[in-house]
């Protein structure tokens, strides 16, 4: 009986169906490093590789740019600084500039990945950003629809031209999709804030009408009230009630300032019985009374 062979899978760099892939020329890109408004942070390629089977890149001395990999479906591996590191749906990676590495998808489950080759001056700012100061991880990150059209829109605009005005829009635009990888958790907190304290503070803005005591609020995250205090002062520098008054006083500006409200009738609305007490807190805080901020300040 004839012995069948099976031959190896075949590791690829690119050609995968439905494939984008840009690279910028070198007189492209000189442009681009000479220009004053991008040379700061722009982009040498930029691509989207779906379920991209035998995906298989090996840089030994590691690449010029900075390299983004963001995976929104499948799995793969990047092999860098010793570690193999998975990146999963909804994760990202950043590789630093000459650093050797491989990477490559998975073998029954190929991801599927947007990647951008960047460089600028301020771009090892960013990565560090990244790194947050520690051994660069794998990211995790929700998935997002506005991230995938802020893609296509540039990719859309780099197919179209690369005139140097449409470059600097471009890089413009790939500054801010960076931004929503490194500064996700800060623009979103509310998704990453699941500890008791910030679950705690969240709840305080949700309800500024009550009059919570410390009881309260430490019943509400189902703490004892020493370490309730405890935690929030390490937290916020500040004890639950004043946290809880400096909100209030925040909103009560803005009532100030945007509505026709008389005093009386924003302290009810923030659960102030003593319309007094409210002006001296509101006095404390801002430094000036109600009434004369909102003569200085009424739109």
């Amino acid at each position: 009986m004839e012995q069948k062979i099976i031959e190896p899978k075949k590791k690829i760099k690119e050609g995968f169906i439905g494939q984008k892939r840009i690279v910028l020329p070198p007189n492209i890109r000189k442009k681009v490093i000479n220009n004053p408004i991008v040379k700061n942070f722009y982009l040498t390629a930029i691509g989207h590789y779906p379920k991209a089977a035998n995906h298989d890149i090996v840089r030994k001395f590691g690449s010029k740019e900075y390299i983004l990999l963001y995976c929104t479906e499948g799995f793969g591996y990047i092999h860098i600084f010793g570690e193999k590191l998975l990146l999963s749906p909804n994760s990202y990676y950043i590789i630093p500039k000459n650093a050797s590495h491989h990477y490559q998808s998975h073998e029954i489950t190929p991801w599927s990945i947007f990647w951008v080759h960047f460089s600028g001056d301020i771009a090892e700012n960013i990565y560090n950003r990244f790194t947050e100061g520690s051994l660069a991880h794998v990211q995790e990150i929700p998935f997002v629809e506005s991230r995938i059209k802020q893609f296509n829109l540039i990719y859309t605009l780099l197919e179209h031209s690369v005139d140097e005005k449409d470059m600097e829009i471009i890089n413009i635009k790939l500054l801010n999709f960076m931004s929503s990888f490194i500064y996700y958790k800060e623009v979103n907190p509310d998704v990453y804030n699941t500890n008791s304290i910030s679950k705690s503070i969240l709840y305080m803005k949700k309800n500024l009408r009550e009059r919570f005591s410390v009881e309260d609020l430490a019943m509400q995250q189902n703490l004892s009230v020493s370490h309730y205090l405890r935690s929030f002062k390490q937290k916020t520098g500040s004890s639950p009630i004043n946290y809880f008054n400096q909100l209030k006083i925040q909103e009560s500006c803005q009532y100030l300032y945007f509505s026709d409200m008389s005093i009386k009738e924003i302290c009810a609305e923030l659960g102030f019985i003593d319309q007094y007490y409210f002006s001296r807190l509101f006095k404390l805080i801002t430094g000036t009374s109600p009434s004369r901020y909102k003569k200085l300040h009424k739109r």
